[in-house]
C-alpha cells in the first residue's frame, strides 16, 4: 500500500460530488430503517426483509459503484494515471492502494448506515453485526469488481449500472441458476450464516460464498493491477 496514492484517491472520493452522492444514499439507507420502523409496527422481520432486499439488492451495488469506479476513473479519462503509472510503483501496489479508500468509503458511508438501520428496526445485536458483515464482503466484492472494469472499459458506469440495476436486483434474486453468480447472494448467506436462524435466507451454500468472495476479491484485485500495464502500454504509444 502506498500512502500517497491512498491519499489521492481519498481526494477524489471525499473531494467532489461523490461524497455528496455517498452521503445521500447512507442516510436514505438509515432512512429505511426508521421509515419501515414506523410503518411495519410490531416485529421487525417484515421490515428486515425489505432492508436486506432494499440495502443488497440495489444499494451495495451502487455505493460499489460509485467508489469503486470513482478511485481510478476519473484519472484514467483525464489521462493523468499516465503520469501515476510512470511513478516507480508497483501496478499491483496502485490497486491495492485504492481498493483500501474504496473499502473504507463502503464501511463509512454503507456498511455503518446499513448496520445503524438495522438497529433502529429493531434487530438485536447479532442480526445488526450479520447485515455488517455481509455488506462488508459484498461491498469488497463490488469494489474488486467495478474498479476492475473501470480499467478496462470507459463504459464502467454504465455498465455497472445495468450489472446492479438488472442482474443484481432481479435476475441475481429471482432465476435459480443465477444466483449462484450473484454477490447479492454470496453476501446474503454469510449474512445468513451469524443471524440467528431463519432471519435470513440465501440460496448459496455458506462455503460456496466464501469460496466465491475470496476468489473474486483475490483475482479481481490481481487481473486489475496486471491490465494497468497494459493500459500504460497503449497510452504511451
Amino acid at each position: 500500500m502506498n500512502r500517497t496514492i491512498v491519499r489521492l484517491a481519498a481526494r477524489a472520493i471525499l473531494g467532489g460530488k461523490r461524497v455528496w452522492l455517498l452521503g445521500v444514499l447512507g442516510v436514505l439507507l438509515v432512512g429505511i430503517g426508521v421509515g419501515t420502523r414506523l410503518l411495519v409496527p410490531g416485529s421487525p422481520s417484515a421490515s428486515l426483509d425489505a432492508l436486506r432486499t432494499i440495502a443488497f439488492g440495489t444499494f451495495l451495488p451502487l455505493f460499489g459503484l460509485i467508489v469503486g469506479t470513482g478511485v481510478i476513473g476519473p484519472e484514467i479519462d483525464d489521462g493523468s494515471i499516465v503520469h501515476l503509472l510512470s511513478k516507480p510503483v508497483s501496478r499491483h501496489t496502485i490497486v491495492q492502494s485504492k481498493l483500501v479508500v474504496a473499502l473504507l468509503a463502503i464501511v463509512g458511508f454503507a456498511v455503518l448506515p446499513m448496520v445503524l438501520a438495522a438497529a433502529i428496526i429493531g434487530a438485536g445485536a447479532q442480526t445488526a453485526l450479520a447485515f455488517g458483515v455481509g455488506g462488508l464482503c459484498a461491498g469488497a466484492v463490488y469494489c474488486v469488481l467495478f474498479l476492475l472494469l473501470a480499467v478496462i472499459t470507459r463504459h464502467a458506469v454504465i455498465i455497472g449500472l445495468v450489472y446492479a440495476l438488472v442482474w443484481e436486483s432481479l435476475v441475481g434474486s429471482v432465476i435459480p441458476g443465477a444466483r449462484n453468480v450473484s454477490v447479492q447472494q454470496w453476501a446474503l448467506s454469510v449474512t445468513g450464516s451469524i443471524a440467528p436462524h431463519g432471519v435470513v435466507d440465501a440460496h448459496v451454500g455458506l462455503g460456496l460464498a466464501w469460496v466465491l468472495i475470496v476468489v473474486v476479491v483475490a483475482l479481481g484485485t490481481w487481473y486489475a493491477g496486471t491490465r494497468l500495464r497494459v493500459l500504460v502500454l497503449a497510452s504511451e504509444d
